[in-house]
């Protein structure tokens, strides 16, 4: 790989603290440390993402670049650092935080002047690792390999995953804090983006008043990520955040699209590209419940459910502005941009729906017809992605209870057989009435509608396997996820098996995760 045109432009604009100590502690008026990822005696290459590894200007794989992958013997030219940030966690300020178990090595720029940034997972210690050991486990890195790249195929915008790599030690982890410590496997991926900037870094300056360097982070961000903004002065700020907010609503409309709940939406997991970032307590949708939340620790209140991630999304864009205002100094505006935000949001929601009907246009009448289908998913249990796949095979003359009781998490009743043939004619009828043709419905429903989803279940399989030395799974599944609107592996595009309906791991899970 071309590891030695890897730069540091992060690190030769901002503050930073170079005294390259990995150990806990605060680091004020500062936006990196310097330090070193730990180095592993024993590793092991699980997966390499060569496809991408062309695309980003790192070129292919050979042997001896296992090092660079888990942070081992590092040339000169990458000089390695984490960064401080701050956030709003569970509604709660929480101060200073930072890369707890993510050190960038630097960003590349391929043959296009495409400039991506390169970071591992689970390489170390840091300041911020808050007495934590900076490492990470075999299934948390298998997670975010896996299902970064599978929300890329699906068209969601994240971050991604270059290598999954053994880190040759075991690791001790409390999986559901719960006073069970085990051992686990270590690993390290590597994971890129085009920046990692989050809300929180933001946060962080404006909370310790440096203002001149927050306004330097904002002009940073605006010329190395902006393009489509050239204004100035204080509106190159305002466009900005309007920006922000669009993206941030955009990526919502897409979470909800293909079923993703991110189960830990806090202020410091927030891309301010508008990226999917931070792949912890995860999950993608089986049946569909609008109060369905993946992580236990965001028990009973369930403040990241899958329905709340619209309204989480704008009270996170509200501590953005909180962090932006001594910048922008106009309240008046953030506060009508903000208010426009869930306009704008649930305006762009609804017309997804319709996109996954096959719906033409949004009309009136629609959103009646959206809040009564929502109703009946979660009376019946409906799976979220294999309801619209059997929808696309709806007709007139189908037998509703065959079309539909393979993908019900509970026992179709005559009662709920009604209720279902009941939406299916009211469904027909709204089509019916489309200005487009049923080819062009259909088009539509397919490209909305994805055939794979990387269920929990699929993801605690493949750990499994992994962990016992196995790849035939990771090898379908990569292939899989790669595929998402083709259904190349039937036995992967069915109900989660009531197995695993409370399996530590799969079904629970915890920040851990």
């Amino acid at each position: 790989m071309n590891i030695e045109q890897i730069t540091q432009p992060f690190t030769d604009i901002f503050p930073g603290d170079i005294s390259n100590n990995p150990m806990q502690r605060n680091t004020p008026k500062v936006l990196f440390s310097t330090v070193k990822p730990a180095g592993f005696d024993g590793p092991k290459l699980i997966a390499f993402n060569q496809t991408l590894s062309e695309e980003i200007g790192l070129g292919s794989y050979k042997e001896k670049d296992l090092d660079f992958l888990v942070g081992n013997n590092l040339p000169d030219n990458v000089k390695t650092y984490a960064t401080a940030y701050a956030g709003h966690q569970f509604g709660n300020w929480a101060g200073q935080l930072g890369d707890g178990r993510a050190i960038l090595a630097g960003e590349i720029t391929n043959k296009e002047g495409k400039r991506t940034e390169i970071q591992w997972k689970g390489a170390g210690a840091t300041p911020y690792s808050r007495h934590a050991d900076g490492r990470a486990v075999l299934r948390s890195s298998v997670r975010e390999y896996l299902m970064s790249e599978a929300m890329h195929h699906l068209g969601v915008p994240t971050t991604r995953a270059l290598s999954l790599a053994f880190t040759g030690e075991d690791v001790v982890r409390d999986i559901m804090y719960n006073g069970n410590p085990q051992l686990e496997k270590g690993a390290v991926v590597i994971r890129t983006a085009e920046s990692f900037l989050r809300f929180g870094h933001f946060e962080l300056m404006s909370a310790q008043q440096e203002y001149t360097t927050l306004q330097d982070l904002l002009d940073f961000t605006i010329e190395n990520y902006y393009p489509e903004i050239t204004t100035d002065g204080i509106q190159k700020y305002k466009d900005f955040f309007s920006t922000i907010c669009i993206r941030t609503a955009d990526l919502m409309t897409e979470w909800f699209r293909v079923g993703f709940v991110h189960g830990v939406m806090n202020t410091d997991n927030m891309s301010v590209l508008g990226l999917t970032i931070d792949y912890g307590p995860y999950s993608m949708m089986d049946e569909y419940d609008l109060n369905f939340t993946p992580n236990t620790t965001d028990l009973p209140g369930r403040r990241y459910a899958f329905g709340q991630q619209g309204q989480i999304s704008q009270w996170n864009l509200w501590q953005l502005a909180n962090a932006l205002h001594p910048i922008i100094k106009d309240e008046k505006f953030l506060e009508n941009t903000l208010n426009h935000y869930g306009t704008y949001f649930w305006e762009a929601h609804d017309k997804m729906l319709c996109r996954k009907f096959g719906f033409d246009e949004l009309r009136d009448t629609d959103e009646e017809f959206f809040t009564n289908w929502q109703g009946l998913m979660q009376e019946l249990q409906l799976d979220y992605t294999l309801f619209f796949n059997q929808l696309e095979q709806l007709q007139p003359e189908s037998d509703i209870k065959a079309l539909f009781e393979n993908v019900s998490y509970v026992i179709l009743t005559d009662q709920r057989i009604k209720k279902l043939e009941d939406f299916a004619k009211t469904y027909q009828e709204r089509v019916s009435t489309n200005r487009i043709s049923k080819e062009e419905s259909l088009s539509l429903m397919k490209q909305s509608n994805p055939k794979f989803t990387l269920r929990n279940y699929l993801l605690y399989e493949c750990i499994e396997e992994i962990s016992n030395g196995k790849a035939e799974m990771l090898q379908k599944l990569t292939h899989a996820l790669e595929n998402p609107y083709e259904e190349l592996y039937p036995e992967y595009s069915v109900k989660r098996p009531s197995a695993y309906d409370d399996t530590t791991g799969c079904s629970t899970l915890s920040c851990s995760s």
